[in-house]
């Protein structure tokens, strides 16, 4: 082989690499996209089955979306272009297709109220997705926090209770279940606040690490042969939402007994950091647009 031809073979597999995490990405459009379509057919006896596929899809689509990134890295193929596109997949797939899936599911019984909740639910996600762009393009490597409930986590809560209700044989939503509306409104404005849900990147194996993974495991084995697989997953993201909850509760417990104090928790360094690098890559947005006016 000539050295001409081996060049144009690198080059070539080089851009295949750059392909892979994409391909893993429009898997998860994909999933997204026959949840929404799937949910949308999902009338009469079998209607029941529908949802239950279209919710199985937006819970493939996580799988895909948590490969395509550690792809990228193994890969070394990490780009501005991998990360927009995974966040308008997670729009998609994470966003708009579970709000579809909710509102064949029952909550078009509720009429404007339901249509508000799965829309405050879309939006939300949107805007999640783009604040967490911008911290993105402003940090200097991974953080060991979300700002804000990550939306492949209320996707899979949202997916999760849907299967659990049809599992359970229960009718579908008549418009009497008000929790269902709230519950939607409820995972919108916990992926646009400021609480923060641990990423676990930065978790270290020891003793005590796997010892607590293998206690989730068990228990999640044990829920889902006992009850139903379901329930399983619908414990799993409860968890991990009261998980944030708690460590959010506890943040600001400490922050109120040590604010008579005059230096600042590392807590609080990192909360300022975080909203001056948020502030600085809106001002930087905001300049752009100034020269494109």
């Amino acid at each position: 082989m000539t050295p001409r031809r081996r060049r144009l073979r690198r080059f070539d597999l080089k851009k295949a690499m750059f392909i892979l995490p994409n391909l893993f990405t429009v898997s998860s459009i994909f999933c997204g996209f026959y949840g929404a379509v799937t949910a949308a057919g999902a009338t009469g006896a079998e209607a029941g089955a529908d949802l239950y596929r279209a919710c199985l899809a937006v819970l493939f689509a996580m799988v895909f979306d948590s490969v395509d990134g550690r792809v990228a890295r193994l890969t070394r193929t990490q780009s501005d272009f991998g990360v927009q596109m995974d966040s308008l997949a997670d729009v998609i797939s994470f966003g708009a297709a579970p709000a579809l899936i909710a509102w064949h599911w029952g909550l078009q019984s509720f009429g404007t109220l339901g249509l508000l909740a799965c829309f405050v639910y879309t939006a939300c996600g949107a805007i999640r997705l783009a604040r967490f762009n911008v911290m993105a393009a402003a940090s200097h490597g991974p953080s060991a926090w979300f700002l804000g409930l990550p939306i492949p986590a209320a996707a899979g809560l949202l997916v999760a209770v849907i299967i659990a209700f049809i599992q359970g044989g229960a009718p579908a939503l008549d418009g009497t279940q008000r929790w269902a509306p709230v519950m939607m409104v409820a995972l919108g404005l916990l992926m646009v606040s400021n609480i923060r849900f641990r990423t676990f990147k930065a978790t270290r194996m020891t003793r005590r690490t796997f010892g607590a993974i293998m206690a989730v495991f068990g228990m999640t084995v044990l829920i889902a042969v006992k009850v139903r697989p379901s329930f399983a997953i619908v414990s799993l993201m409860a968890a991990y939402l009261t998980l944030g909850l708690v460590e959010e509760v506890v943040r600001q417990a400490r922050r109120l007994r040590e604010s008579g104090g005059d230096a600042a928790s590392p807590d609080e360094d990192e909360d300022e950091d975080a909203e001056e690098a948020f502030g600085e890559a809106l001002s930087e947005d905001d300049d752009d647009e100034e020269l494109l006016d």
